[in-house]
């Protein structure tokens, strides 16, 4: 009897030395979770690096999930991108002085990261009726292009709000935009948005009056109510037949425009792009 329990107790005592050797195995995957994380911290900020433009100064478009936080209205949705080895800095003029810091991040990283809170600068801006103003400006670290990514922000109250934002369409600062000698042209458009079905008669007919072109937009559709370009709303010319608007316009650049459809049991907004391409232009 006295030798099975020594036999037993042997046994046990083999399995617990097998346990702590099996332990002192699994022991170093703890001391590989902050390399793991380190790795992982690398490969984004190489993925933040990544932008596929040449060196050099662009106009783009910024936008972001909230009306109010936006680029000032004199600038048209727009700031000053400059593009340095691969690494993108967006400067935009806000509306106001209301925002007082930006992070490139979360709120959550923001409160652990002060030094790298964006400081503002004063930009002098002039709206299309004269005014003059000063607002705040920042120089945002872009990751991606057509993407949205995080940026938090904080204003005068203290207190700090996660959003998203995106920067689109960059176009060559030194790029002159095409603007024909008065009179009546027709031009290429292209058009994207919606479900894919909507299309617009193409070429299109311009006119050009003191560097103002608009354009004699004709749909394939009688349903559309109205257009709403840069904020302003255009009626249809016409009660009969496909919809048909004139609206103001620029070549060479994806214009974002709206269109309310009644096709559906109930108005809908859809979003589009137009481009006008000047290759195209023939005078008439």
């Amino acid at each position: 009897m006295k030798k099975n329990v020594s036999l037993t107790a042997a046994f046990l005592a083999g399995l617990f030395l097998a346990g702590q050797l099996f332990t002192g195995c699994s022991a170093p995957k703890a001391e590989t979770v902050p390399a793991a994380q380190e790795t992982a911290g690398d490969a984004k900020a190489a993925e933040v690096s990544k932008i596929d433009l040449e060196d050099g100064v662009y106009t783009a478009e910024f936008d972001t999930d909230n009306s109010m936080f936006r680029v000032c209205e004199a600038m048209d949705g727009k700031g000053t991108l400059t593009v340095t080895d691969g690494q993108a800095v967006l400067h935009v003029s806000l509306a106001s002085k209301n925002i007082v810091n930006l992070y490139p991040g979360t709120v959550e990283e923001a409160k652990e990261d002060e030094a790298g809170w964006l400081q503002p600068t004063v930009d002098p801006v002039t709206y299309s009726d004269g005014f003059e103003d000063e607002v705040f400006g920042f120089d945002i670290p872009v990751p991606c292009i057509g993407e949205e990514f995080d940026l938090a922000l904080i204003g005068k109250k203290g207190t700090w709000y996660d959003h998203k934002v995106i920067v689109e369409n960059p176009v060559p600062a030194d790029r002159e935009a095409v603007i024909p000698e008065d009179g009546t042209y027709t031009c290429e458009v292209s058009l994207e948005g919606g479900s894919g079905r909507a299309s617009v008669e193409t070429p299109v007919k311009l006119s050009v009056q003191d560097g103002e072109i608009t354009a004699h937009l004709v749909w394939n559709s009688p349903y559309y109510e109205y257009m709403v370009v840069d904020q302003t709303q255009y009626d249809p010319l016409q009660t009969e037949g496909n919809s048909t608007f004139e609206i103001p316009v620029v070549l060479d650049e994806e214009m974002a425009v709206s269109a309310s459809t009644v096709a559906m049991s109930k108005p809908h907004l859809i979003e589009y792009t137009l481009c006008f391409d000047s290759s195209t232009l023939e005078g008439e």
